[in-house]
């Protein structure tokens, strides 16, 4: 787990989690990013990675937009600066960036959305910005400066004719200057405008999903009567369970809507069209008993306790695990991985479902 420095964990999920931004320095000492600047530039250039560029300073405010997949030769033609890349869902493909979310699990897993990793060459930047999202930014190479602010944080404070959503007015009330290891968590709606200081600035954002109103009552097909209502967590009592779902978050989100705790399970733990993509394509071979395998990384999977026996949903459907031990279904749902030597009659049920893979 990342250390906290001069607060307590308790401190950060009661004082920080979706209320106040917060800067970790060296949240994770001596780190090294798993994935270099010209291996990301690598990744943009295949069609199952969703990458853009960015170019543009808030000086000039001249933006523009473009989306990969890339060749070669788009790097050759870039300018010196002002310049940004940008790969989505990194820890669907790279297993070093996949177990670097678990620095993380004082949230739930099933909160998590996925890892995008930028480069930035010197001065670039994406422009300030809010969204509804929480994000951990780890610092992977190179340095960073951050401006945060809470002002002006409303949807028509956007500039025009501009492929990106860039805020026009933005007065920083914070600056930070990053490093490698350091982690800058940043709450829904409020702004964040980094600037890369030098041309080795990788940022590897851990993103938290947004639950909105609408897309909870589409979930039970209902009509919202709020669109701009979201999803408030409880304060998270971190037990080393993430992928329980606890009665506080049901009770959250029945605060917004009448839904049962099975439909939120459901709800969240449902993939987004790529994950279902990289799911279909999945072929995992001949079962190895052996072998040591893992919660395929595109899966989601939460879980709901009653009197000790786990209803576990994986996907946005609910599975049956009552033939097995039920202890070892939990750990199975929070560590998302399993000893097929140990518990083989679990291992091949999760493999037959097309749910796990070998670990390396």
């Amino acid at each position: 787990m990342i250390h906290f420095g001069t607060i307590s964990e308790e401190e950060f999920l009661t004082d920080y989690w979706q209320k106040k931004p917060l800067l970790i320095k060296q949240a994770l000492p001596n780190f090294i990013s798993p994935i270099a600047p010209n291996e990301l530039a690598g990744l943009s250039l295949e069609e199952e990675f969703e990458s853009r560029l960015i170019t543009g300073s808030t000086t000039s405010n001249q933006w523009s937009l473009t989306n990969g997949p890339f060749t070669e030769n788009t790097f050759t033609q870039l300018p010196e600066q002002d310049w940004t890349l940008l790969v989505q869902g990194v820890d669907r493909f790279v297993d070093e960036v996949h177990e670097l979310i678990k620095q993380f699990d004082f949230i739930p897993r099933w909160r998590f959305d996925d890892v995008m990793i930028s480069y930035a060459a010197k001065g670039g930047s994406v422009g300030p910005h809010f969204d509804y999202y929480d994000v951990f930014l780890l610092q992977g190479s190179g340095r960073r400066r951050w401006h945060i602010s809470g002002k002006h944080c409303e949807l028509d404070n956007y500039l025009n004719n501009v492929p990106l959503r860039i805020m026009d007015k933005f007065e920083s009330e914070q600056v930070f200057d990053v490093e490698p290891g350091d982690v800058l968590y940043v709450p829904p709606k409020v702004a964040h405008h980094g600037v890369s200081l030098d041309d080795e600035c990788t940022t590897l954002s851990f993103g938290y999903r947004a639950y909105s109103t609408q897309e909870l009552y589409e979930s039970i097909d209902q009509q919202s009567k709020d669109e701009n209502q979201y999803y408030q967590d409880p304060v998270w009592d971190n037990q080393n369970t993430p992928a329980l779902i606890p009665n506080s978050a049901t009770n959250q989100a029945q605060q917004i809507l009448d839904i049962s705790a099975e439909e939120f399970a459901c709800f969240i733990t449902q993939l987004d069209t790529l994950d279902i993509q990289l799911l279909q394509h999945f072929e995992h071979g001949v079962f190895e008993h052996q072998a040591h395998y893992q919660l395929h990384p595109s899966c989601n999977i939460a879980y709901l306790l009653n009197s000790g026996v786990p209803k576990v949903f994986i996907n946005g459907e609910s599975f049956d695990f009552q033939a097995f031990n039920s202890q070892v279904v939990i750990d199975f749902c929070n560590q998302r991985s399993i000893d097929a030597a140990q518990y083989s009659e679990l291992a091949i049920d999760l493999f037959k479902k097309n749910l796990i893979v070998i670990i390396d």
